[in-house]
């Protein structure tokens, strides 16, 4: 895949390995290295995440940092991987549905662009988008179940203003008792708007993924450019793997950050219905509006905001090991090792 180093004048070409599609993939290799790689990854960055859910629930404003400090100080440090058990039982089929839902639409979207006769860069970007979009969907009906189950563990030992009064012993309590006060319709709340959050999320995070990496391959071209020695006559630029890391890496944490700003309210939003009994009407839960009139009744508009800190740490880590991670997957899994350059 060729790339040109800035705008169109500028007569270097960056050459990076050609980007592996669907069909160049050894599915059952993918699957399971997949199952593997992302596993380690979720046990590394799960401590941030739940974190951030303690500070969407909560109803006094403290730092990401002092949050954490708290936990460690009355619960011990294994209370920061409260729920992980549960959370990892849903990460591996919901990444494997995620994946091959990200790759089939990611390769037929982007053959049906060229054909039309978009740009090549502008093919990519709607290819990244609508592939995110559908990918984000799939791995919902998996993830929301998980997602309700796994953030009433994680809750647990807070203070009990913050979070639900029931107390669980495990994920399978956690899931027989959500069953019996709420049909299997309480493993779904905040189905809907989880699908709001993490649809657009995954779409913007593609596209300004595919975006920024333009962006930035693009100032590495001028750089060179620049700096090239004016006797050397080669116009082409080669970078090595860990360039190729960098560049995905730094791209990956731009596209998070931006996402997480984006989404923000409508995760804090999520995570409430999903935590909350809503005592206020019985045995029903909450409903969109009377969260939104609770977030603002405690800290004005900017408590949708409540979180921002790990979010935005835990995404952009998150998405800078994601993508890292899942292309360094995508390469181990490729039948053919020889075309990848």
């Amino acid at each position: 895949m060729n790339i040109s180093s800035a705008e169109e004048e500028s007569a270097q070409e960056i050459l990076i390995p050609a980007d592996i599609d669907w069909e160049m993939l050894d599915k059952s290799k993918f699957f399971f290295l997949g199952a593997a790689l992302f596993s380690g990854v979720s046990a590394t960055l799960y401590p941030v995440v739940l974190v951030k859910t303690r500070q969407q629930v909560a109803q006094s404003q403290l730092t990401g940092i002092r949050t954490a400090f708290s936990i460690v100080k009355h619960e011990g440090y294994r209370a920061l991987y409260r729920g992980f058990g549960t959370s990892l039982m849903g990460t591996i089929p919901a990444r494997a549905l995620y994946m091959a839902a990200l790759e089939v639409t990611k390769s037929n979207v982007g053959s049906a662009t060229v054909k039309f006769g978009i740009p090549e860069p502008t093919a990519a970007t709607i290819a990244n988008a609508v592939a995110g979009l559908s990918a984000a969907m799939a791995a919902q009906l998996v993830w929301t179940p998980i997602d309700v189950v796994s953030q009433r563990l994680m809750v647990q030992g807070s203070h009990p203003s913050c979070s639900s009064p029931c107390r669980y012993v495990n994920g399978i309590d956690a899931f027989r008792r959500i069953i019996n006060r709420n049909g299997p319709k309480g493993l779904y709340r905040g189905f809907g708007i989880s699908i709001l959050t993490y649809a657009p999320s995954n779409a913007v995070w593609w596209a300004s993924y595919s975006v920024a990496q333009r962006f930035v391959w693009g100032g590495i071209g001028c750089y060179f450019r620049k700096t090239d020695d004016e006797n050397n006559d080669n116009n082409t630029i080669r970078p090595d793997s860990k360039t190729i890391m960098a560049v995905q890496g730094v791209s990956a944490a731009m596209a998070g950050g931006v996402s997480a700003l984006i989404t923000m309210p409508l995760d804090t939003i999520k995570t409430r219905l999903q935590v909350f009994d809503g005592e206020e009407n019985g045995r029903r839960g909450p409903t969109i509006g009377q969260t939104v009139r609770n977030l603002v009744k405690e800290g004005g508009w900017l408590a949708c905001y409540r979180g921002l800190g790990p979010r935005w740490a835990s995404m952009s880590m998150s998405a800078t090991t994601m993508i890292t991670t899942y292309e360094f997957l995508k390469r181990l899994s490729a039948k053919n090792q020889d075309s990848l350059m």
